[in-house]
């Protein structure tokens, strides 16, 4: 069930690509480079709209957080913008100063919806969580293998099909815990079994998370801690997780570039979903870099300045 709603205006109006980013992941091997925008001081955006093949790949983003005052650097593999001496640099400052923490965090398109499931690595210990695993879960085993980290937890925004229906199957495997989404999901994730048959995603089970998250609460992964907060509209107990140290927030289906989450769904709110974006997202600043459910990543300065739902010139 595709969590966005579909923009009738162009967004040609968007920063045009600026750098060339290849996959760490590909099920087509012959494909381009996604493009994106450029890096900038504390993370960056992307345009809105990305090329049809992007949805076939999973693209990696690397951030460094010096602790605790400098400034967030966001690095893609084979960004080509990037001087050598300069990645080379970034790579001895942090091995030489254990203050610097980094978090990578891989994009892996899953399920017939193409949702963004992201395994976030903590560098440092080489512990992980997976966010969102609808299905497909060959592919995130084997981003897990092909990185030789160790899966400390799974991770859920909200209870829609193609974000959790992998999620007991994963956890159980793994021996892990699975964390969040809010309590007011529980209906969805005990329609598992009948959702995905409709969808065509095979068996999943229903199942009660480990920890049921609320407004407040912190998950922690490695030496990662993630914020949580409860942002209902698109589902009613739809969570977000922010890490305050790399500026980068986890959105499911909340927000997306030049979009926002579809509201007609069974306990779905419009009102509920821009006061969710507009008091609990905006105040994290526009800086923050966020990876949505699908689609390309972007920036809340991006979404407050074009995105033709809830920027700030839109009323309401």
């Amino acid at each position: 069930m595709l969590g966005r709603i579909i923009p009738k205006s162009n967004s040609s109006h968007r920063s045009r690509p600026e750098i060339s980013i290849i996959s760490d992941y590909s099920r087509n091997k012959a494909a381009r480079p996604i493009p994106s925008r450029a890096l900038y001081d504390k993370g960056f955006a992307p345009p809105q709209k990305a090329p049809r093949r992007r949805r076939e790949r999973a693209g990696t983003i690397e951030l460094l957080r010096p602790n605790p005052a400098q400034s967030v650097q966001a690095t893609r593999r084979g960004a080509t913008n990037t001087k050598p001496r300069e990645r080379r640099a970034n790579v001895a400052a942090a091995a030489a100063n254990p203050r610097i923490h980094r978090m990578k965090v891989t994009l892996i398109p899953v399920t017939p919806f193409q949702q963004n499931c992201s395994l976030l690595v903590d560098e440092a210990t080489r512990r992980a969580a997976v966010v969102d695993p609808g299905g497909d879960l060959d592919r995130i085993e084997a981003e897990l293998e092909a990185q030789g980290v160790q899966l400390e937890k799974v991770l859920l925004t909200h209870g829609h099909v193609d974000h959790c229906a992998g999620a007991k199957t994963l956890a159980d495997k793994y021996g892990v815990p699975i964390e969040g989404p809010q309590e007011d999901e529980r209906f969805w994730i005990d329609m598992l079994p009948e959702q995905s048959v409709r969808f065509g995603f095979g068996h999943a089970q229903a199942f009660e998370p480990t920890r049921w998250l609320h407004d407040g609460d912190t998950v922690r992964f490695g030496e990662e801690e993630l914020e949580v907060y409860h942002c209902p509209g698109h589902t009613p107990g739809h969570v977000i997780f922010f890490s305050r140290r790399h500026r980068v927030a986890l959105v499911g289906d909340v927000l997306f570039a030049g979009s926002i989450g579809r509201t007609d769904f069974p306990r779905g709110n419009h009102a509920d979903l821009i006061r969710s974006i507009r008091e609990k997202l905006w105040p994290l600043g526009n800086d923050v870099m966020f990876v949505p459910g699908h689609g390309p990543v972007s920036t809340f300065g991006e979404e407050r300045r074009g995105n033709p739902y809830v920027a700030d010139n839109v009323p309401g």
